[in-house]
């Protein structure tokens, strides 16, 4: 292992919250994430999991820079991003990118898909247009499994794999060195699920692509991840290797949550 690409450290993320009645307001603080702290190596897939309202989701924009931190750093190759002010921090935005779980929230249902890809792949290089600006996102759909000959149509007319497929090459169209997948799964029928996963898995590995996949579903980050991260009221309870947080758990919270998998039984395989 080398220097880690991406470190987290103590960082916190608070919230105020109004509670009490309009005689007696009063303010409630939740620490959504509550001092985490880990590092990422280059090329690594680090799998986030924990049920809903655990804080990963939290976790994930704030590392993205989308939701401030309360204290600690958030360091992406040695720069504090943290530190940066909010057109530093656009300019570095190109360096990672974000998969939200919704495709259609999170495409603009006004734009074709050809002008959603174009747009982010201009944003690393402006001065592309006329036939090269095709011929990229020719090459992003084609990279995703998608027909280029569909470019021109909108987001309502594919189906969520194929959207989530969309979604995926428009994180991918700026060249970021860092992927956040935030549940990009869940959203989709069990049938397609497996689809994503290996068209992920494929893109990491050919791209070279250091990414965070969370999710809920211990079975299914087991199956992508290189090492698993477990996280439980704000906190990381648990980190190791994918094989032994799934199979020799040490925290009595991973083994609620590896107990409360229906599908256990008939997991894939790591990879």
């Amino acid at each position: 292992m080398g220097v880690p690409y991406l470190e987290i450290e103590n960082l916190h993320t608070h919230f105020s919250q109004g509670t009490g009645s309009i005689f007696a307001p009063s303010q409630h603080v939740v620490r959504a994430v509550n001092g985490v702290s880990f590092s990422l190596e280059k090329g690594e897939i680090l799998g986030l999991v924990g049920e809903s309202g655990c804080g990963k989701s939290t976790l994930s924009r704030t590392i993205m820079q989308l939701t401030p931190s309360t204290s600690g750093a958030v360091i992406l190759e040695g720069e504090n991003l943290s530190l940066l002010s909010a057109a530093e921090v656009r300019k570095r935005r190109l360096d990672f990118q974000m998969i939200f779980q919704d495709p259609y929230a999170s495409l603009n249902p006004r734009m074709t898909i050809f002008s959603t890809l174009a747009e982010a792949a201009r944003q690393r290089r402006p001065g592309l247009k006329g036939d090269a600006l095709v011929e990229r996102v020719e090459t992003l759909m084609a990279t995703v499994g998608l027909d280029a000959n569909v470019m021109r149509k909108y987001p309502h007319e594919f189906s969520g794999g194929q959207r989530q497929r969309i979604a995926i090459a428009r994180a991918l169209a700026p060249e970021p060195k860092l992927i956040i997948a935030d549940e990009p799964v869940s959203a989709l029928d069990v049938s397609i699920q497996s689809q994503i996963l290996n068209l992920i898995t494929s893109l990491q590995k050919d791209l070279g692509l250091t990414m965070i996949f969370i999710s809920h579903d211990l079975g299914v980050v087991h199956y992508i991840a290189d090492r698993i991260a477990v996280m439980y009221q704000g906190q990381i309870v648990e980190s190791s290797t994918a094989d032994q947080v799934f199979h020799e758990p040490q925290a009595d919270y991973t083994k609620r949550l590896l107990a409360s998998i229906p599908r256990l039984a008939t997991a894939p395989a790591h990879r």
